[in-house]
């Protein structure tokens, strides 16, 4: 190497454990987040939000769009089995209760290790 200088090489590894890594509403999105995302653009922005999760392993986000879904009147944006990704929308309480329901059910039930719901 020029100038002896030292590179540091970094490996970095996921090991798919059972957690909730993301939970996050967006409370009264712009419309423009709605568009970029392909989500439902016929909605009441003023009382709307989306509902953004992340769980390993990926395949949990099949069971946690069965329970949003069954939980209240939200509509399921996205799920995705290969990155553990959720998108939920509709009115704020609604898509709160929602989160809530799966939080708990995977802390409680299937012994997810879980974050915090955050909001903005």
């Amino acid at each position: 190497m020029a100038n002896d200088q030292k590179q540091i090489r970094i490996v970095q590894e996921t090991v798919a454990g059972k957690e909730i890594t993301f939970a996050h509403i967006l409370g009264g999105p712009d419309p423009i987040i709605y568009k970029k995302l392909g989500l439902n653009p016929q909605v009441d922005y003023g009382s709307s939000a989306i509902g953004i999760m992340n769980m390993t392993p990926p395949e949990s986000a099949v069971i946690a769009s069965d329970i949003a879904v069954k939980s209240g009147n939200v509509y399921l944006g996205f799920a995705d089995r290969f990155t553990g990704t959720l998108i939920i929308t509709g009115e704020i309480s609604e898509v709160h209760s929602a989160m809530v329901e799966i939080v708990n059910y995977f802390r409680d039930e299937l012994e997810y290790v879980v974050c915090k719901i955050t909001k903005r």
